[in-house]
């Protein structure tokens, strides 16, 4: 007979306990996983030393990325590559799981060693949800968490709107720029300060 799943909790944390809750480091997350710990097929992430859910993908966030991933295939510039679905060690607490990243190297650079927030160009979320975890937390908590991991440029293919936010100029709190583009609009693909090419917002969207 096998295992039933774990029973849901049914209450969030107070300030109080939740000021107590141990945290992990990356060095034990990925420890947790080598073991088996963590399966594979659990789609969580480790924010600010905490596991977090990744949000459930559905048919429009899954034709948005593989849309997104054939454009970026195309412009980048010789000695980047773009990785779905990489783990990027953002600090020593956090390791968030990216939709699409373009990333300096081969990908066989990264087979024995993390991905950091320093061999990153450009991140790219696809959120086509409106509750949590999805398109407030990606322009708030994510955001934040990405531009602390010194990623000069943050995409949001926002599905729910029908757009894509760009965010730059990473800062302590934040990216400092945001800016908005809609169908009928063309944005550049910026990869380490250079225009790599220019993408139509209406490709990007399912």
């Amino acid at each position: 007979m096998a295992a039933s799943s774990p029973v849901r909790p049914t209450s969030i944390p107070g300030p109080g306990l939740a000021s107590a809750l141990y945290r992990l480091t990356v060095r034990q997350y990925d420890r947790m996983i080598d073991d088996g710990t963590i399966a594979e097929e659990e789609r969580v992430e480790l924010v600010e030393g905490l596991l977090a859910t990744r949000s459930s993908r559905n048919r429009a966030s899954i034709a948005a990325g593989n849309k997104a991933l054939r454009i970026l295939w195309r412009i980048i510039p010789p000695g980047w590559h773009v990785a779905k679905g990489a783990a990027i060690v953002i600090s020593d607490w956090s390791k968030p799981e990216s939709d699409l990243a373009v990333v300096r190297g081969e990908v066989e650079d990264y087979d024995q060693r993390n991905l950091h927030g320093v061999d990153v160009a450009l991140v790219v979320e696809i959120v086509a949800a409106l509750r949590v975890p999805g398109l407030p937390a990606d322009r708030t908590d994510r955001a934040r968490m990405y531009a602390s991991g010194g990623i000069p440029v943050y995409w949001i293919v926002n599905l729910v709107d029908g757009q894509l936010e760009i965010l730059s100029e990473p800062g302590r709190d934040g990216y400092q720029s945001h800016q908005v583009f809609g169908c009928g609009q063309d944005v550049p693909v910026v990869v380490a300060g250079v225009e790599a090419g220019w993408v139509a917002v209406t490709d990007l969207l399912p």
